[in-house]
């Protein structure tokens, strides 16, 4: 293989499966691959504990631009609050500026756009990354885990730099799962995917998200596969229409079984945990579809 291949687990709302599907993924493909496996949930991300990984390892801080005021250049002009989209420069009457940490995005406009060059480029921690190398049900593999600093609202700026990591550590295989719902850190987490792996389940909330997920991928050119998880708790017709719609390329079912929930509890992923299970048999399908088409 002579370039990075990046699978895309994502899916919308929480709850659908992405991480059961990310993480059972991986044990199949760990064993003929050199896999990445990123976790770019950094409000809640999990894994490593569906992984049974108690401790990550090789934590890194992750930084973004924060101004810093050199008040014997500043002259007041206001310049720096006015460029600020997000407020996180306020400015007095006849006062200097006043920077607030958690509402500055980072972008450095106001950096750029200071005409007396009174900010100082500094910074400051959002969120924390760790790289942790997996040996563990005959398989090895490592694993990139973002996680959010308590209190930060800024996930794109962290999430892009999570990624940009991410894409510098893989060597064969980078398979990516996202965050929840279809915001703006949708796109970052997908760009660069060879494949788009949308997990949804039967329930109007699952279609609805699906949806959403389904015009980010195909508004951005990208490959895409669905899987239906928990299948058979509910109908699916309307998902099938969506899928046409969106030229979902193949879909496959996970159905409902409590060797699922049995798995979860245990932090064993269910192709370890009950390799001839239903649940396991759709995944064998899945991984040998991505063996013969994607790898």
């Amino acid at each position: 293989m002579e370039r990075i291949i990046q699978i895309s687990i994502t899916g919308g709302k929480g709850g659908t499966g992405k991480s059961f599907v990310a993480t059972n993924l991986t044990i199949l493909l760990a064993e003929k691959h050199d896999l990445l496996l990123a976790d770019l949930d950094l409000e809640a991300p999990n894994d490593h504990v569906l992984l049974g990984i108690n401790k990550l390892h090789n934590k890194e801080d992750i930084k973004i631009f924060l101004p810093f005021i050199d008040y014997k250049k500043c002259t007041l002009c206001g310049i720096c609050a006015k460029i600020c989209d997000t407020g996180a420069i306020f400015m007095p009457p006849k006062s200097p500026p006043i920077v607030f940490p958690r509402l500055c995005s980072g972008c450095k406009a106001c950096y750029y756009a200071c005409p007396y060059d009174a900010i100082i480029e500094g910074g400051h921690v959002i969120a924390h990354s760790y790289l942790t190398n997996v040996t563990k049900f005959n398989v090895s593999f490592r694993l990139l885990t973002g996680i959010l600093e308590p209190g930060e609202e800024h996930i794109p700026p962290g999430l892009a730099i999570i990624k940009r990591k991410a894409r510098e550590l893989a060597k064969e295989i980078l398979l990516i799962d996202t965050g929840a719902g279809a915001g703006s850190s949708i796109p970052i987490a997908l760009q660069y995917s060879d494949l788009v792996i949308a997990v949804t389940e039967p329930t109007p909330l699952g279609l609805h998200d699906l949806e959403s997920i389904l015009k980010i991928a195909n508004g951005l050119g990208y490959r895409t596969w669905v899987i239906i998880n928990r299948y058979g708790l509910g109908p699916i017709d309307d998902h099938l229409k969506i899928m046409k719609i969106y030229g979902v390329e193949k879909y496959f079912k996970i159905p409902y079984s409590i060797d699922a929930v049995k798995s979860y509890i245990q932090g064993i992923p269910i192709v370890v945990y009950n390799p001839d299970s239903i649940v396991s048999k759709s995944f064998y399908d899945i991984y040998q579809v991505l063996e013969d088409e994607i790898l």
